[in-house]
């Protein structure tokens, strides 16, 4: 029970954090939802970083591992707010953008869960 609090936790302070990124930086005329897109590709960056300094020398323990990577990351990211977002640029018939906000969403996502575990060996 213990675990699951932590995540409901951490949940609830990344989706805080989420929400208010959006609030700043969506913005409707620019087609691509940049909140959402900076939020994924922050969370990516640091459950790499998380997630590669628990393994490294286990800087965080499991709980404390639940409460940020699970936890915060998990509330923080959103790839149903992601999904939802491309079905309106899809109907609204706004395709470059659906293909920039897709394609940049994974390759950067990827590529900062990359970097964040690179950093963790190199860095920390």
């Amino acid at each position: 029970m213990k675990q699951a609090i932590l995540v409901f936790i951490g949940g609830g302070f990344g989706s805080v954090a989420r929400y208010f990124i959006g609030k700043i930086l969506n913005n409707s005329t620019s087609g691509i939802p940049y909140g959402t897109l900076v939020a994924n590709v922050l969370g990516s960056l640091f459950i790499g970083i998380i997630l590669g300094l628990a393994i490294k020398n286990n800087t965080f323990s499991q709980n404390q591992t639940l409460l940020l990577a699970t936890g915060f990351c998990g509330g923080f990211t959103t790839f149903s707010t992601f999904a939802y977002e491309n079905v309106g640029l899809l109907k609204s018939g706004d395709f470059l953008n659906f293909f920039i906000y897709t394609i940049v969403t994974f390759v950067i996502g990827l590529g900062a869960v990359f970097s964040g575990l690179y950093l963790t060996k190199t860095v920390f």
